[in-house]
């Protein structure tokens, strides 16, 4: 197998070490399994790339799961109440 080397920006390196699934995994196999898990059959590019940038972003992540854990606990409303609030009909 030949080695060659590749530049990226420093952003990028940090967001590819975040979907590392241990720590000792190489860049090389982290591409080989986003590459073979979403293959371009599955998965068009630019849907991998928002995937990649939203796991990526702490924020956004932490936003999610405390969506999540608010409908869970009931802290949430419906389209219709929404709706209702505003001046929907």
């Amino acid at each position: 197998m030949a080695i060659t080397t590749i530049q990226i920006d420093t952003s990028l390196k940090d967001k590819l070490e975040k979907l590392k699934i241990h720590h000792r995994e190489t860049y090389n196999e982290l591409l080989l399994r986003l590459i073979s898990t979403n293959s371009p059959q599955n998965v068009d590019r630019e849907s991998l790339i928002e995937t990649i940038e939203v796991l990526s972003d702490p924020e956004m992540m932490q936003g999610i799961a405390q969506g999540i854990k608010d409908i869970r606990e009931g802290n949430s409303f419906t389209l219709e109440e929404i709706k209702k609030e505003i001046g929907i009909k």
